[in-house]
């Protein structure tokens, strides 16, 4: 097997607000791997939370790339890869994720098979997907769930963690009244204290929230867990819910866990999180970053196993360099096609 790199900036169509930055790109870099004359692709993206810069993942991508070379088959290579049997030990997990993306889309080409066949799931998953607002004007916001509505979509998640509270109460507000039968999801990602948390839950719970993600700052999750126990509206840990480890020790305490493949470390080490949450109470949510349809194209192949689905995150991006997942709609499902079911989309500019 060989393997290739591609460094590209993906645009987002307009810049996204949450409560601890606003983001108007992110740089992907896409792994090529090639054996008998099939190719895989994967994706990683840069994310300054998980301290992920550009050269960070070309470094450990090319790395992985060149570890690829031992395998005699792409099979072989994902078994070792599922494991844990693979070089390399300070891999970050959002390279591991991508690595096994592209082994994935390979293996499922070679026997002409989807990847959620793969996996065990005979039938396409099919998933509504929430579609988020980030911190904006009143006025915005209500447009876009407007138009969200008009759209297709059924689920929309708010993002908060203003520094007047009243502003994301009043954000939901006219959320809500623009879009009244929507499902609501909310995202203060991390910005509020436990007390500020819990004087504002009953609020949104009143609006008709459906659930919170990471209202507290990550790092305790004992707190987290005790603000859980008392909340009006399930908590779904994020950023404290980072891999295996952190799921089991809030397994049973928090309503919902969001597992980013980017985060744990791909689709097996999702279905290791899946597996050890069934039965606590504690619910799965498939969440993103922000990145194209081949990023999000794993999480797709998933989506069946989550109570909840926020994989938007191609669909914040100007261009969308890939397609084969669907989304504009409202519901995110794979295209079908051998591997992860992805194709290169034309992009302005270019010429047949």
């Amino acid at each position: 097997m060989k393997a290739g790199l591609r460094t590209v900036r993906l645009e987002l169509a307009e810049p996204l607000r949450i409560s601890r930055s606003t983001m108007s790109f992110r740089d992907a870099v896409w792994l090529a791997v090639e054996h008998d004359g099939v190719t895989g692709h994967g994706e990683a993206v840069t994310s300054v939370f998980y301290r992920l810069d550009t050269e960070t993942l070309e470094r450990h991508l090319a790395a992985v790339g060149k570890d690829l070379a031992r395998f005699p088959d792409p099979e072989s290579a994902l078994e070792a890869l599922r494991t844990g049997d693979s070089a390399g030990v300070d891999v970050p997990a959002a390279v591991t994720a991508a690595a096994e993306a592209a082994l994935l889309d390979l293996v499922g080409k070679r026997s002409g098979r989807p990847v959620h066949r793969l996996l065990g799931t005979a039938a396409p998953p099919v998933a509504a997907t929430a579609r988020t607002i980030g911190i904006t004007s009143l006025s915005h916001a209500a447009a876009q769930a407007r138009c969200l509505v008009a759209s297709g979509f059924e689920v929309i998640k708010v993002k908060a963690g203003t520094p007047d509270p009243e502003d994301d109460v009043e954000r939901v507000r006219v959320v809500r009244d623009a879009a009244p039968h929507v499902r609501l999801l909310l995202d203060p990602n991390g910005a509020w204290t436990a007390a500020q948390a819990r004087a504002l839950l009953p609020r949104f719970a009143d609006l008709g929230v459906e659930a919170v993600e990471q209202p507290l700052a990550p790092g305790d999750p004992e707190a987290l867990g005790a603000l859980a126990e008392r909340s009006p509206l399930p908590v779904i840990a994020d950023e404290d819910a980072v891999d295996l480890e952190d799921v089991r020790r809030l397994a049973g305490r928090v309503q919902g866990v969001n597992v980013k493949l980017a985060k744990c470390g791909g689709v097996h080490a999702a279905l290791r999180i899946a597996e050890a949450i069934d039965g606590s109470g504690t619910e799965l949510m498939l969440g993103c970053l922000t990145a194209s349809s081949l990023g999000l194209a794993p999480a797709v192949h998933l989506a069946d196993r989550a109570r909840w689905a926020d994989l938007d995150g191609h669909l914040l991006l100007a261009h969308d360099p890939w397609t084969g997942i669907g989304g504009g709609d409202g519901v995110v499902h794979p295209s079908g096609r051998p591997g992860l079911g992805v194709r290169k989309a034309w992009a302005p500019g270019d010429v047949a």
